[in-house]
């Protein structure tokens, strides 16, 4: 800016050129006092552009600071978005590896029980069968219908062991399925 200063007061310098020498006259005086008054509005106008620029070059350096925040704020939003969406994605998975488990349990729980049906089915008729050979036995203790019987008896006692360890797998299986839902329910909340 002070060279823009300069610079215009050597082209006011030059626009106005001193009379001749020879010739002074009564209007030397006035067109000094022009050339006075001229200078020093040339000197406060450069002072005023001066002024101006400065407050100019001001306002410019706050702006530029507070695009630079704005700018870091806004790296710093996305990368905390970016880092909600990568744990939104992991949530998502893991739901969907728990939903997988479930389905899992929920068909083996399925199999588990359909199993036990059948093998109450056959304790029962092993039951009728027995109650059936008792009855024919009842009077008459031939060594092998004793024999039958007995086997029966011990197949029905094993039936029954089945069926016990059976239903306390059952029983595990609904407990882990009863945990796993829990633990959807606290995901699903989050």
């Amino acid at each position: 800016m002070p060279v823009l200063t300069l610079c215009l007061l050597c082209a006011l310098a030059m626009a106005v050129q001193p009379a001749p020498a020879g010739s002074m006259s009564g209007s030397e005086p006035a067109q000094q006092e022009e050339l006075t008054l001229l200078f020093h509005g040339a000197l406060q106008l450069s002072q005023a552009l001066n002024g101006v620029y400065k407050a100019t070059e001001a306002q410019m350096t706050k702006a530029g600071n507070s695009l630079s925040l704005y700018g870091q704020a806004l790296g710093f939003l996305g990368k905390e978005i970016s880092q909600g969406q990568d744990a939104a994605q992991e949530l998502r998975a893991s739901l969907l590896e728990m939903q997988i488990e479930e389905d899992g349990l929920k068909l083996q729980a399925e199999a588990t029980a359909q199993a036990l049906g059948e093998v109450a089915q056959g304790q029962q008729v092993l039951r009728e069968k027995m109650k059936w050979l008792e009855d024919q036995l009842k009077g008459v203790w031939l060594g092998h219908a004793h024999q039958e019987f007995e086997d029966l008896k011990a197949h029905a006692d094993e039936q029954s062991h089945i069926v016990w360890v059976l239903m306390g797998h059952v029983q595990r299986q609904k407990q882990q399925m009863m945990a796993q839902q829990q633990r959807l329910r606290q995901i699903q909340e989050r």
